[in-house]
């Protein structure tokens, strides 16, 4: 569904409209131009952009916590993991987000990832909740326990978010679905 503030650009396309017919009027009636009317183009452009700036939509903020999480992954900080997950958060091997951070904890504790390139993400929104699925290319560290059989891995994962009481979206289940284009599950590769 097409949402307005999403992006700037139907407020661009209608000031260059405007603008156009501002100068069509002016051309004809030229005993009625002011200085003025040609700030009302410039005046639509930058509420396209104020409106785009100011109101968050659902979708720039799931797509602002995913890149969150996944910044907080390639630096290897679990504690900015943590500002990303629900403290409902489970999945088929964590039981609870204590268990989750634990495990991030152990495991981002050795270098591990060196980047990761996100290649797409499919996000569905209903309401309160969300599943996003999402393809990245991760680059594994020189110095990680898992580059002397690959140098990187193709993962793809199931994410939910659900909106917070604040308004706040936040990941309440990961599923690892492939590594590799290889069907895969949490106790695989735990």
């Amino acid at each position: 569904m097409f949402d307005f503030f999403e992006q700037p650009y139907t407020l661009i396309g209608a000031a260059i409209l405007v603008l156009f017919g501002i100068l069509t009027f002016r051309s004809f009636c030229p005993e009625k131009r002011r200085w003025w009317q040609l700030f009302i183009p410039v005046f639509l452009v930058i509420a396209a952009f104020g409106t785009d700036m100011l109101v968050q939509t659902d979708l720039e903020k799931i797509n602002a916590v995913i890149k969150a999480a996944i910044n907080a992954v390639r630096q290897e900080d679990y504690r900015a993991i943590e500002a990303t997950i629900a403290d409902n958060y489970s999945d088929s091997y964590h039981s609870t987000k204590q268990h989750l951070m634990e495990h991030c904890k152990r495991e981002l504790s050795k270098p591990l990832v060196d980047k990761i390139k996100k290649t797409s993400r499919q996000i569905k929104i209903s309401d309160s909740n969300a599943t996003a699925t999402l393809f990245a290319v991760i680059i594994l560290d020189k110095n990680s326990y898992l580059s002397e059989y690959k140098s990187f891995l193709l993962v793809k994962a199931g994410l939910s978010l659900r909106k917070q009481p604040d308004k706040k979206w936040l990941i309440s289940r990961i599923e690892i679905l492939e590594i590799d284009q290889n069907p895969i599950s949490w106790k695989g590769i735990s």
